[in-house]
């Protein structure tokens, strides 16, 4: 699997619970935030306000791109 390194700027209290909880799981901060992250994207994918919104960018999107390609 292809990886992407990202930079994430937490509040110091976040990051301190995100510590804890990882160390109390024995997994790396990172994979607890890939899980997390995992987490939010399924819940996006089933959420019908969510998937309206995006189809709705989606749109704007492919109407400027028109605009600009003629």
């Amino acid at each position: 699997m292809e990886r992407k390194t990202l930079c994430l700027r937490l509040p110091q209290g976040m990051a301190d619970e995100l510590n804890a909880i990882a160390r109390a799981n024995g997994n790396p901060m990172s994979e607890v935030m890939r899980e997390a992250l995992e987490e939010f994207i399924v819940s996006r994918r089933s959420d019908k306000e969510f998937k309206e919104r995006l189809a709705k960018r989606l749109e704007e999107d492919r109407e400027l791109l028109e605009k600009f390609g003629k």
